[in-house]
């Protein structure tokens, strides 16, 4: 049961964004992602400890930016890097004994915060959190019709 829902809200997510992106002309953090979001909306410290891994993903690629050419595949490409490195630190970070897990704001997967980020870097922060929003919200709610409740 836990992977046909994880597969339909990734299949769900896939054509909300394909949506949002054809109607709105935004896109909700990378045509993934608000599958993947709306399958922890239920956990709100993941979900944020999503958001900040993004936004240092993010930090770390305007650096970067200003002293070499990255655009297209070169920043896709730099921020999952970076977003996956500071997801696994995320992982393994410990501050005065204890670790990060016990508040539970460790990155959803490890290649969602560097697509959020590029999508922060694209099209800018407002834009793409409001619509990663909206998308997983709707996600989540269709899986709430498909599956009964049961997510």
């Amino acid at each position: 049961m836990v992977d046909a829902v994880v597969q339909a809200a990734v299949g769900i997510g896939v054509i909300i964004s394909l949506i949002f992106s054809e109607l709105l002309g935004a896109s909700a953090g990378g045509i993934v992602v608000p599958g993947y979001i709306a399958l922890y909306l239920d956990k709100p410290m993941q979900i944020l400890g999503t958001l900040i891994i993004s936004l240092l993903t993010w930090g770390v690629i305007r650096i970067v930016s200003q002293f070499t050419l990255l655009f297209g595949k070169r920043r896709m490409v730099l921020s999952i890097l970076v977003g996956f490195i500071l997801g696994w630190a995320s992982r393994v970070m410990v501050i005065q004994e204890f670790t990060i897990y016990q508040f539970q704001m460790v990155s959803i997967g490890y290649i969602v915060p560097g697509l959020i980020a590029n999508w922060f870097e694209r099209q800018g922060f407002w834009k793409t959190l409001s619509t990663m929003t909206i998308a997983a919200v709707l996600v989540r709610l269709v899986l709430m019709v498909v599956f009964g409740g049961e997510v």
